[in-house]
């Protein structure tokens, strides 16, 4: 075979090559633009692991003078909404609301956070109380 027609079959090989590439990437294009768009994701849910040996007692409010409303045992993980400064515990005055149904408070202290966790202030107010709690709140 003449050397010409090596280099026609090549070429024609080459141009079969680049049409398939072009059709998948016309085809990606096209699943692209027909995928519906996504929201950012939502970020990870803050929660925290107790490392008093002893557990750890939920409070009613952010105090040890609050009534006790249940405890979790060591290396507990509980999930927290969000944080406040007040009364300081072993020199740590941050306590975290917790994300169970009856949202109680756990001293940080005795609890160690997957990450950030954002203050109550920052945090919209419907989040802070259970929906039993928010419907009969007065003022």
């Amino acid at each position: 075979m003449p050397t010409t027609d090596l280099l026609v079959a090549r070429g024609k090989k080459l141009a079969v090559g680049a049409g398939a590439l072009t059709a998948a990437a016309a085809l990606g294009a096209t699943l692209l633009a027909a995928a519906p768009a996504h929201a950012a994701p939502e970020p990870a849910k803050p929660f925290g692991v107790v490392t008093a040996k002893t557990g750890l007692s939920q409070r009613q409010y952010p105090s040890t003078d609050s009534s006790v409303r249940g405890h979790l045992h060591h290396r507990a993980q509980v999930g927290l909404v969000c944080k406040v400064r007040t009364q300081s515990v072993g020199g740590n005055a941050v306590w975290y609301l917790t994300r169970e149904e009856r949202a109680t408070w756990v001293s940080a202290r005795y609890v160690t956070s997957n990450g950030p966790v954002r203050f109550c202030k920052d945090v919209q107010r419907g989040r802070l109380l259970p929906p039993s709690a928010a419907k009969h709140t007065v003022g």
